[in-house]
């Protein structure tokens, strides 16, 4: 049975899940997606590709592409898993050569 995530602050929250989606080997960063609309919003600042929602979270990411998509969107949820409840969706918006 697995157990929710202790409750974090929500600027902490969206802070937390960037560092640890940018601690995934394959990843380069995050990326606000094409127009710059995906992102938390918080006082006096953005933290650009993750949008934490009440069912789960999204997640945009941009990959070194080393190595296979479906492997680093895989190692990415990983990592992200035991911080939020829901589903964690994962957007690969480009792969930086």
């Amino acid at each position: 049975m697995s157990q929710a995530p202790d409750p974090v602050a929500p600027a902490d929250l969206a802070d937390a899940v960037a560092a640890a989606v940018r601690s995934v080997p394959d990843v380069q960063d995050l990326h606000g997606g094409a127009f710059g609309e995906v992102g938390t919003y918080l006082p006096g600042r953005r933290v650009p590709g993750v949008r934490i929602t009440e069912r789960g979270c999204e997640l945009h990411i941009v990959t070194r592409g080393a190595s296979p998509l479906a492997a680093t969107v895989e190692l990415v949820r990983d990592a992200v898993r035991p911080l939020v409840s829901g589903a964690v969706d994962v957007t690969v918006e480009d792969i930086a050569r």
